[in-house]
């Protein structure tokens, strides 16, 4: 498969002025890098954030660089179901449906080198349960077609199996055959059970930014059960790790800028039809097994 690339091919371009994009999270970081990508190359982009005066000021600073595409901007907090519900409801009565969704939107509440698992519950709510119930809302609403419906979920490296101990979560994430979503949010729940009664380490959870890593995993394990359910339906499902990106979730630190995962996030969206998987993990350009890194 072709790398995604920052230079992406226009003159070969599938999408038009009318293709929608929504993109979560998109007022600042790698989601407002992303957004700005996409409207560049001329696609009709949502811009979506908890605040709304950030949110409006994200899609105004965009509007004003002149991209080709159309920039608009709506209100959504993906751990809300009113919300969750509302946007819905926006983008069939506004939009008439969509072609592509990037949960972008994410929570991690440690600094670099320290590991609490305080706010798990804000964490699982947003980059998991959040995602997911989004997805679902939105699903009904993809203008199905194998060279347009597309979801990336921006996802990391932390939440692969091979930061998991525990054999027996392994087997079960492993045995795709036999998962569930019930099995994915239930790992997830007694996870937050454990986090509760404050027995959650020593039990092979992974060991960096746990509450994170385990949202993000159970985020991986639902994308690759998302994209068998929908194989052969119109829309391809894949996963993305920007790597360690200079973001306000980092502190500024990071080996890349929020520009260039952008750039990188914005080429796995457009890939050509002929190339667009499904069911993948792309760590930087490099689709991964999710079990081998």
């Amino acid at each position: 498969m072709p790398s995604s690339s920052s230079s992406i091919n226009r003159a070969a371009a599938w999408w038009t002025g009318e293709t929608v994009a929504v993109v979560t999270g998109a007022n600042r970081g790698i989601g407002h890098a992303l957004a700005a990508r996409l409207a560049e190359q001329g696609l009709c982009v949502v811009v979506t954030a908890r605040d709304e005066a950030r949110g409006e000021a994200a899609a105004a600073a965009l509007r004003a660089r002149g991209l080709r595409g159309a920039v608009r901007f709506r209100r959504l907090d993906v751990a809300d179901p009113a919300s969750v519900d509302a946007f819905a409801s926006w983008v069939r009565d506004e939009l008439g449906g969509l072609d592509i969704l990037v949960n972008n939107a994410g929570v991690s509440f440690n600094e670099m080198d320290t590991n609490s698992v305080e706010h798990a519950e804000t964490v699982l709510r947003t980059n998991f349960y959040g995602a997911k119930m989004l997805t679902e809302a939105l699903l009904p609403l993809f203008r199905r077609s194998p060279t347009t419906s597309r979801i990336l979920n921006i996802s990391s490296q932390l939440g692969l199996l091979n930061k998991v101990k525990d054999p027996q979560l392994r087997r079960m994430l492993l045995d795709e055959a036999a998962l569930t979503e019930g099995d994915i949010e239930g790992m997830a729940s007694r996870f937050l059970a454990q986090v509760a009664d404050g027995t959650w380490r020593g039990r092979g959870w992974p060991e960096v930014w746990t509450d994170y890593a385990v949202s993000k995993l159970a985020l991986n394990a639902y994308s690759r059960l998302l994209a068998s359910r929908l194989a052969g339906r119109g829309v391809s499902v894949n996963c993305f790790c920007p790597g360690f990106t200079r973001t306000d979730m980092t502190r500024g630190l990071g080996k890349r800028t929020a520009e260039e995962a952008g750039r990188v996030a914005a080429g796995l969206a457009l890939l050509p039809p002929q190339h667009l998987p499904t069911g993948k993990f792309f760590k930087w350009r490099t689709p991964q097994l999710y079990s081998k890194l």
